[in-house]
């Protein structure tokens, strides 16, 4: 299997193993091991080919969640395996800044002491929000080593730190010079309680119940009826526009139109934007708060007239102004009211309205003067890169989902009305001047030049992330080594927010080198009834409870067990605790094995000299190692961790454990052998389970073979050896006991029940395995007054067996007639609601399923009951 199983060891210790697993004892000890070691840390100056991977960083305000668990899973895993095959790898750790969502939470802060951002000012805001990030900030990273995640942390990176704010500030300038970023008044998300600009992707949509209010404009011959959920903003109203083809409003074309509440008076113009078939075919248009209008606004060289300020408050002279938006509307629903010019209410009124996704206060449309990104031809050359192969996505199927994103983005909104974030390297002059300044210039100085008082979104310094963190815009040897990344492993929720702008960024930072070779995409995990996981709900779960119960690995098992590529993830406790016992299964099956002497001392013996046991194991070994090769490169988790635990549990600790007792204890030559066997088996075993549960397969293998670490010990190669007799031969030994335990269990037998059988495998090749077949089966010898009252052919084989005295056959036989009776039952019972009209016509489809189900059930029982009456002794 491989040259060295034995990896480093002076002398192997003697195998000494509780008799339970307590993970608390073990994952903590042994993780600081691994980093005290430096097993995880990443040299530039290796010579082994590299393996990169960046953490997606997670909020510096967060803490571990099922979803973090979950991929940092799938990285663990994959990043493991590659160390084991001999890459320098590099899994890159940090975290994000979270303008926002930071900036919240210490304004929040703040608000218990009775103060706000504006009584400490911007410079001592920010020095208190650094404060809080080293003290109570990143507790995720302390959860992340409880998962056992192998990250480099000698390189942890923050996106604030001079490292990566350098990297921001190179980049801002190269583009600003370039033309890619400018500052332009355009409408955007606006958000009224963060009190800033939100981008187009951070906007939650939602059905809300709002009202659809239609009201006259003008008088007379010149009345025109608009429809509005936002009655507040006809304040602002510069138009009314109309389809330049629709005829009903041919004659107010170019005619001034008296605008209610306000004395002002606005024109009506004629736009193709317009749909002649929606409500009354007219629009009202609100330049400075809607981009419809404001895009109607810039054709016909309408004025933009804002009535809303940054808190959402009515700034219209007049008797409307002060009120809150929402207390407006009404306000001027009921003033139109009065003057007879509500035409229709509609309430409730279902309607679409974007929320911002970090305090869910509605967004308002605003006119705002912000900095953009111009992305055409980031997004071209990032559509490109997919395009020609240089980028795969993974599962395939969600490529085309890229595309629909990249191919179709607007410029991008990077600045941000907030003071905890990347400032924006500009200086304004006194005349309206702009510099824009890199990280080794001097801003201009003198009277009148100050730094633009916006920050930077969050988004455009994690674009930067797969090269910001090696040192760019330096050549440093990292970067060199370690870009581009291997794969990017991340949940297809970011293909918007994150994966387009290190496409993006990356091709243009980098002169046209992608960020990455691969795009893996996992889905989201969601409770075991598929509903997604939330408080609000009181199904979220927090994985350190699950990990506390339940131990790492079995968390991280059964997160891995469900990840299909690209599909949202069911979890729930019992997968968990499920998970647990197979943990329990391995340590209960290593113990065995080391009890016994099982070794990875010296050489595998000659094929030709072991036991067809021993050959059907090995040959099935190295068809799961090259099974489970294959489905890593495919990131088929799911499938891999499938594989892994039906080998380990069905075929190694349920067969073939139990096969080699009895040679065991028999002795001998083939007991020899049968020990380094087992011993090799668990070496590869542990060692393909070890990137998906790390700590219980560690602590057992460094037991068995006295070795240094799985850490760092060599990954499993397919040694290209089969043997299909073999094989066969085993299966045909399965199918025989199988066979055999079921009619013991239709016979009401107790497992551990011994029972006199005669066993005759003459022709069948298996005559070797009737130790093995007799101890399995608790299959006594024939003995004096044998008796057979049952015989099984099986297999080509023939079992006969005495159950005289073993069962009450009189007893079981009405037992089981009585069972066959209800059966019947049952299947008359559900054909007569199947076959009636009248009943299939009224019963709900899930009722008419349920009875399906009882009907095939019944009928199954059945078989089953006929079967074992068959088998039944004479009385």
């Amino acid at each position: 299997m491989t040259e060295n199983t034995q990896q480093q060891h002076a002398s192997i210790p003697e195998p000494e193993l509780p008799k339970t697993y307590a993970p608390a004892e073990v994952e903590g000890e042994l993780y600081e091991r691994w980093v005290e070691r430096g097993y995880f840390t990443a040299d530039a100056k290796s010579e082994k080919p590299p393996y990169t991977i960046v953490i997606p960083p997670p909020n510096v305000t967060g803490s571990l969640h099922l979803g973090h668990a979950f991929e940092h899973t799938l990285i663990d895993a994959l990043t493991r395996r590659k160390r084991m095959q001999g890459y320098e790898t590099l899994w890159q750790p940090g975290m994000d800044h979270a303008g926002i969502a930071t900036q919240n939470v210490v304004e929040r802060e703040l608000a218990k002491e009775g103060k706000s951002r504006h009584d400490l000012g911007r410079e001592a805001f920010v020095e208190r929000v650094w404060q809080w990030k080293d003290e109570s900030g990143g507790q995720i990273a302390g959860q992340m080593r409880r998962l056992g995640n192998g990250v480099a942390w000698d390189r942890d990176r923050f996106t604030m730190d001079e490292g990566l704010s350098r990297a921001v500030q190179t980049v801002f300038k190269k583009m600003f010079d370039e033309g890619l970023i400018y500052r332009a008044e355009r409408i955007i998300n606006w958000c009224p309680r963060c009190l800033t600009a939100i981008s187009d992707i951070e906007v939650d949509y939602q059905d809300d119940d709002g009202e659809l209010v239609s009201m006259k404009y003008g008088e007379g011959d010149e009345t025109i009826v608009v429809a509005t959920t936002r009655a507040e903003t006809m304040l602002g109203d510069t138009a009314v526009a109309v389809h330049p083809d629709d005829e009903r409003y041919a004659h107010l074309v170019g005619r001034q139109i008296k605008l209610p509440l306000t004395g002002r008076s606005i024109p009506v113009v004629a736009d193709t934007h317009v749909d002649p078939e929606f409500g009354t075919g007219a629009v009202k248009v609100t330049p400075a708060h809607d981009p419809n209008d404001f895009a109607i606004g810039q054709r016909h060289d309408l004025e933009s007239i804002e009535v809303l300020d940054e808190r959402g408050i009515i700034t219209a002279h007049g008797p409307f102004e002060g009120l809150d938006r929402f207390e407006a509307r009404s306000a001027i629903v009921a003033a139109l009211r009065a003057e007879g010019r509500i035409v229709a209410e509609k309430r409730p009124y279902v309607h679409s309205v974007g929320h911002c996704s970090r305090c869910k206060t509605t967004l308002e449309p605003r006119l705002s003067l912000q900095w953009w990104v111009k992305v055409e031809p980031l997004a071209k050359a990032a559509g490109d890169a997919v395009r020609d192969g240089r980028v795969n996505i993974h599962p395939a199927d969600l490529t085309q989902r890229y595309f629909d994103w990249i191919d179709n983005l607007n410029d991008w909104c990077i600045s941000r009305q907030l003071w905890w974030g990347h400032r924006i390297p500009v200086w304004h002059g006194p005349n309206g001047e702009s510099v824009c300044v890199g990280p080794d210039e001097q801003p201009p100085s003198g009277e009148g030049w100050t730094q633009d008082t916006d920050v930077l979104d969050t988004w455009f310094s994690s674009g930067l992330w797969p090269f910001s963190t090696l040192g760019w815009p330096e050549k440093t040897p990292d970067l060199a080594k370690f870009y581009p990344n291997s794969v990017l492993v991340t949940g297809y929720d970011l293909i918007f927010f994150w994966v387009a702008r290190m496409m993006m960024f990356g091709l243009y930072a980098m002169d046209g080198e992608v960020p990455f070779r691969t795009i893996a995409f996992h889905g989201m995990v969601r409770d075991e009834h598929g509903k997604k996981m939330s408080k609000s709900f009181g199904n979220a779960v927090n994985p350190l409870d699950w990990m506390d119960k339940y131990g790492s690995d079995a968390l991280r098992f059964t997160l891995a067990r469900g990840a299909n590529p690209g599909t949202d993830v069911p979890i729930g406790e019992d997968w968990v605790q499920a998970s647990r016992n197979f943990a329990n299964k391995i340590w209960n099956a290593t113990r065995f094995a080391l009890m016994n002497g099982a070794t990875v001392e010296g050489e595998l013996p000659p094929a030709e000299r072991l036991s067809a046991t021993n050959r059907w194991i090995l040959s099935r070994l190295n068809e799961v190692v090259a099974e489970v090769d294959g489905l890593y490169e495919d990131y088929q988790f799911a499938k891999l961790s499938d594989a892994l635990y039906h080998f380990a549990w069905d075929e190694v600790f349920d067969w073939y454990v139990e096969l080699t007792k009895t040679t065991f204890m028999a002795g001998g030559q083939e007991a020899e052998d049968t020990k380094r066997v087992l011993g090799e088996v668990l070496d590869v075993t542990l060692k393909l389970l070890h990137p998906v549960v790390p700590f219980v397969t560690e602590t057992l293998w460094t037991t068995l073979t006295g070795g240094e670490s799985l850490v760092v010990a060599d990954w499993p190669v397919d040694s290209g050896f089969r043997d299909a007799a073999a094989e066969k031969e085993i299966e045909t030994v399965q199918s025989l006991i199988t066979e055999i335990r079921r009619f013991r269990t239709d016979q009401g037998l107790q497992p551990g029940q011994k029972v006199p059988a005669r066993v005759d495998l003459t022709g069948t090749g298996l005559d070797a395995h009737e130790p093995a077949i007799r101890q399995l089966l608790r299959l006594q010898p024939e003995g004096e007054g044998f008796s057979a009252t049952a015989t099984l052919p099986v297999a080509g084989a023939t079992v006969a067996l005495d159950l005289s005295g073993t069962i009450d056959v009189e007893a079981e036989r009405k037992r089981l007639t009585k069972d066959l009776a209800a059966a019947e039952k049952e299947v008359a019972a559900a054909n007569g609601k199947l076959g009636n009209e009248a009943f299939l016509a009224k019963a709900p489809d899930q009722v008419v399923d349920k009875i399906r189900g009882r009907l095939s059930k019944a009928e199954a029982d059945i078989a089953r009951i006929q079967g074992q009456l068959e088998k039944l002794p004479a009385a």
